[in-house]
């Protein structure tokens, strides 16, 4: 059962969500939280896998919630829900620690699938989002590659590939065709990656892929 804890300063936003994700057999509402102070607290004592996390809230916003509750290290998975598509708050919400971004009006079918992605321990990196990440980081000072992540001298050739392409929006699928091996292979090479670079997932990686200059906006070869 997949335990679920909804955090947004809208009661009614807080019900709508409740009633679509407890439709589902294998997940629960284990609590709710009007604001970023209160869902630390929440969170804390319900240790739910998934946190739905509204941005724009009273006493503590959004991303600085997340940023406590992931570096609280109790295991909870983050994913930012909001009504605003805007970059401002893609590239804070991915450097605090989310696991991935979705907007609310997304359909009830997306909502559920994000909820099941995000709890199994992937990430939730929309093309979109995507986009806007790069377009973020692309305006920022370039920093030196060693002191973001000097980790990545450790990676093998074909690692540094995988990692190329999981920064440019490829899926697992993708990536195997693009290099011509197989889907558990290339899920080999991405949970080596994640592992030598101290990353929890995949949106830590396409954020210290741009971050370090291995991957540049202008190298895009794959339509976000």
């Amino acid at each position: 059962m997949i335990r679920v804890v909804l955090v947004d300063d809208q009661a009614m936003v807080r019900a709508g969500f409740r009633m679509i994700l407890e439709s589902e057999p294998d997940i629960t509402v284990v609590g709710e939280a009007g604001d970023g102070r209160e869902a630390i607290e929440v969170v804390a004592r319900s240790a739910p896998h998934v946190v739905l996390m509204d941005v724009r809230m009273p006493r503590k916003d959004g991303i600085e919630a997340t940023r406590e509750i992931i570096s609280g290290g109790g295991g909870s998975r983050v994913l930012i829900l909001t009504t605003f598509d805007l970059d401002e708050y893609v590239y804070s919400a991915l450097r605090a620690g989310a696991s991935g971004f979705m907007l609310k009006d997304a359909p009830a079918d997306q909502l559920i699938n994000a909820v099941r992605v995000i709890a199994a321990g992937d990430a939730l990196l929309a093309p979109s989002v995507t986009r806007l990440l790069i377009e973020e980081v692309s305006r920022r000072p370039a920093t030196d590659a060693a002191t973001v992540a000097p980790g990545l001298v450790d990676l093998t050739d074909r690692e540094t590939e995988v990692l190329r392409l999981m920064a440019r929006g490829l899926s697992n699928g993708e990536i195997a065709q693009q290099l011509y091996l197989g889907e558990a292979t290339v899920k080999t090479h991405v949970g080596r990656v994640l592992t030598k670079l101290d990353l929890r997932d995949r949106v830590q990686a396409v954020v210290l892929a741009y971050e370090s200059g291995l991957v540049t906006p202008g190298a895009l070869d794959h339509p976000l």
